[in-house]
């Protein structure tokens, strides 16, 4: 997982070449919105481009991590199906309920049943190199979401120089974010995170909670600010050390926002001494995007090594797996 990680860089600029050779074609109608559906490490790709695009995307794009679409999906919205394995059993019913509702199709997979599906029944699909954990390859999918959006004049093409930017910014940040994060991961052990963010870096959040879940094994949680608030901001009431803050934080947040930060490190200063903050590098919020996903990443697998865990190991998921498909 190591190495994966390490490669991070390498992935997106695969990606990159992928996307431009990616064969899609035009709608038959006008699109009046998107969703994107996929969950895990093949989803969590959607939910950080829908905030990345929320100021820039020319319709709306929503994001689908279950077994159901929305009602208003119909011959006008382009649905993106987003699984790794292509074996993905909630999406694959989106899949099909997308097509039954005449909507243009476009799948991310490295094969499965999604990858027959699409040549069965003629849909575009982009096609990664599989083999690996769908965490792992979150450079694949989210490059090619940008590319999509790009072909269908959702948006407009400056994402290309922007992953190219911040391809340079991790490679020649890359010592410096292995450093610190080995010093997060050490504030980190024995700790249960408490992970918070600002509006439209919520899945940033959520990409560093799954990895911890998933390659240092331990749970945590995670919520936004200012919605955070409105309600948990009040359940800090008992002093406890062995919870451990980690706030991502922009450089150029919106102002209101940063005194709200303030704040709450104040409140919370009285219940825990374990607070850390992760600054944003890169200019864009590609850039800025990118740079904490990795940060995150590197994170989440140095403080497995702290914790002797094995890093690649997802028994408990295959076991649930195993189970649904008895049945």
């Amino acid at each position: 997982m190591k190495s994966l990680v390490a490669n991070f860089s390498k992935q997106l600029s695969e990606a990159i070449t992928i996307g431009n050779h990616a064969k899609l074609t035009s709608s038959a109608h006008s699109i009046n919105n998107i969703l994107i559906c996929g969950l895990g490490g093949s989803g969590i790709g959607g939910s950080i481009v829908s905030e990345l695009v929320a100021g820039k995307a020319t319709v709306p794009v929503n994001i689908s991590k279950g077994y159901f679409i929305p009602e208003y999906v119909n011959q006008h919205t382009l649905v993106i199906i987003s699984s790794y394995s292509g074996n993905t059993e909630e999406t694959l019913n989106c899949m099909e309920l997308a097509i039954a509702k005449n909507a243009k199709l476009v799948s991310i997979t490295s094969g499965g049943k999604v990858a027959e599906i699409s040549t069965q029944k003629n849909l575009d699909a982009i096609i990664v190199p599989g083999g690996m954990p769908p965490r792992s390859c979150l450079g694949y999918s989210l490059t090619q979401l940008f590319f999509i959006l790009g072909y269908y004049k959702i948006i407009d093409g400056n994402y290309k120089e922007e992953l190219q930017a911040a391809i340079h910014l991790i490679d020649a940040e890359e010592q410096n974010i292995i450093a610190e994060a080995n010093s997060i991961a050490a504030k980190l052990l024995g700790k249960t995170p408490v992970i918070y963010a600002t509006t439209y870096n919520e899945g940033i959040a959520i990409r560093f909670r799954q990895q911890l879940n998933e390659n240092a094994k331990i749970l945590c949680w995670h919520h936004v600010i200012p919605e955070m608030n409105h309600n948990e901001l009040v359940g800090w009431t008992e002093k406890n050390d062995n919870l451990a803050v980690v706030l991502f934080l922009d450089s150029d947040e919106y102002s209101r926002n940063l005194v709200r930060v303030e704040i709450n490190k104040e409140v919370i200063r009285k219940y825990t001494s374990k607070i850390t903050e992760i600054h944003s590098k890169g200019k864009s919020a590609i850039e800025k995007s990118i740079y904490f996903i990795h940060l995150g990443d590197w994170v989440s697998v140095l403080l497995g090594d702290l914790r002797g865990a094995d890093l690649m190991e997802v028994n408990v998921i295959n076991h649930l797996k195993s189970k649904l498909s008895n049945i």
